[in-house]
C-alpha cells in the first residue's frame, strides 16, 4: 500500500536580477493507493502533478511530509523501495543508438535479473507492450510511440510493484496510446499498484478507480469518477474540473 501524508514542496525563484520569491508547487496533498488500483492524478499543467510525482518516486525530496511504500520510506528504505518501484518521467530520454532489445538487456542486468531469465522476462513485455516487430530496431529508428512502448518496457522490466507514469500516452497516436492504455488495465488485474499522472481527463476516466484533481498545487476534489461527476452534477471530469475551479481557469486552459 502506498500512503502520501502532507506533502508540500517549496521552491525559490528568481523574479528579477536581484530578487527572488518562494512558492509551493505542492501545498498539503496526502492520498493512499492499494494493491490493484489505479490512481489518477489529474490537473492542466503547471498544477504539481510532476513535483508530486518526483516527491513519491523518491526523486525529489519533500520540504514536508512523508511517502510510505508498505510502511516503508524512501529516505531510509532507497534500495529495497526501488526494486519495487517503476518511475516514467513525461521527458525521460533513452539511448537511441542501440535496439530495444539492447536497451532491455541492459536494464535488466542492472536490476540483477538472471542471465538465464533475461530473454524471457524480454519476450514476454514484448508481447505485452507489442513489440516484437520493432524490438531489434535502432531506438532512433522508432515513431515516438514506438519509443514511449520501449521506455515503458525499460522501467517494468524487473517486474516492479508499483508503477509511477508521469503523462505516460502525452502527444502519442491513438493505437500507442490504447497499447499503453490496455498494458496499465492488465497490470492493475495482476495486483499492481499504478499512479498515473494527466491531463487527458476524458482518458482517465475509463481507466482510473480513484482520482486525485489538483490545481495550483493543492487537492480541489478526491473520489472515484463516478463520486465526483454525482458531487459537481457532471456526466465527465472535464466539466467537473471546470465546476470546481470556475470560469476562470476555464479561459487560462
Amino acid at each position: 500500500m502506498l500512503i502520501v501524508k502532507n506533502i508540500k514542496k517549496k521552491f525559490v525563484r528568481h523574479t528579477d536580477k536581484k530578487h527572488y520569491e518562494t512558492f509551493y508547487a505542492n501545498k498539503g496533498i496526502s492520498f493512499e493507493a492499494n494493491d490493484g488500483e489505479v490512481v489518477g492524478i489529474l490537473g492542466p499543467n503547471g498544477a504539481g502533478k510532476t513535483t508530486l510525482l518526483r516527491i513519491v518516486a523518491g526523486i525529489l525530496t519533500p520540504s514536508e511530509g512523508e511517502v510510505l511504500y508498505d510502511n516503508l520510506t524512501p529516505s531510509k528504505n532507497e534500495i529495497e523501495i526501488k526494486k519495487n518501484l517503476a518511475y516514467l518521467s513525461g521527458n525521460t530520454k533513452i539511448y537511441n543508438t542501440i535496439s530495444a532489445y539492447e536497451l532491455l538487456k541492459m536494464c535488466a542486468e542492472i536490476y540483477g535479473l538472471k542471465p538465464s531469465k533475461i530473454d524471457s522476462r524480454i519476450e514476454e513485455i514484448s508481447k505485452m507492450l507489442k513489440l516484437d516487430s520493432f524490438l531489434h530496431n535502432r531506438i532512433s529508428s522508432l515513431s515516438t510511440g514506438q519509443t514511449q512502448r520501449v521506455n515503458i518496457a525499460r522501467v517494468m522490466v524487473h517486474d516492479p510493484k508499483y508503477y509511477i507514469l508521469d503523462e505516460a500516452t502525452s502527444g502519442l497516436d491513438i493505437i500507442s496510446s490504447q497499447i499503453i492504455l490496455d498494458f496499465i488495465k492488465s497490470e492493475k488485474k495482476r495486483g499492481k499498484t499504478i499512479i498515473y499522472s494527466t491531463h487527458y481527463m476524458e482518458e482517465a476516466e475509463n481507466i482510473v478507480d480513484n482520482v486525485i484533481m489538483i490545481n495550483r498545487g493543492e487537492i480541489i476534489i478526491k473520489g472515484s469518477p463516478d463520486e465526483i461527476k454525482k458531487k459537481t452534477h457532471t456526466t465527465n471530469l472535464r466539466d467537473a474540473f471546470f465546476v470546481l475551479n470556475g470560469k476562470e481557469d476555464h479561459d487560462e486552459k
